[in-house]
């Protein structure tokens, strides 16, 4: 026999699927415009078709700076795949963020640099809102849905999660 408590929870659960803890937060269409830090125009609507992680970061965050070799190495790991890996840095004043990027142009073979944007850019526009915790990483699908967010350090199964979008 249940106990009362699980008498009054069991009806509330009945018919509603579980949400997992990585259910979707964020714009279900995200839209994502600007330059790239060398100077490129993009559009996230570009990679239709691809599964994207777009991470929002900061030079002011250990973890942040800690995870960019991980994150190329996980997405080098992609190549030949329809993937692609993009940050947003969220830094207020773009200093910092020129001194990072040109430790990457020194140290970071071409090949294995990816779109980085400075959301500060002048006609940047994303409709992602506030990041709260950073990193803050979003998956998107092949048909530009948002798949997934993840806030903090970035948990291995999402790199899982992309495999099972590609």
């Amino acid at each position: 026999m249940p106990t009362r408590r699980h008498m009054l929870v069991m009806p509330l659960s009945i018919g509603l699927p579980a949400l997992p803890s990585w259910a979707a937060q964020g714009p279900v269409s995200p839209v994502l415009r600007g330059t790239t830090l060398e100077g490129r125009a993009f559009d996230l609507a570009a990679l239709r078709n691809k599964v994207v992680m777009v991470v929002f970061w900061s030079t002011g965050c250990p973890v942040c700076r800690d995870k960019m070799p991980e994150l190329r190495a996980n997405a080098r790991g992609w190549a030949g795949q329809p993937f692609e890996l993009v940050t947003v840095c969220t830094d207020a004043d773009r200093s910092e963020l020129d001194v990072y990027q040109r430790a990457v142009l020194i140290t970071v073979p071409p090949a294995q640099r990816h779109a980085a944007l400075w959301r500060g850019a002048p006609g940047h526009t994303d409709n992602f809102g506030q990041t709260g915790l950073l990193p803050a990483t979003w998956l998107i699908d092949k048909q530009g849905r948002t798949a997934e967010s993840y806030h903090g350090r970035i948990p291995p199964e999402a790199w899982d999660r992309i495999a099972d979008l590609l």
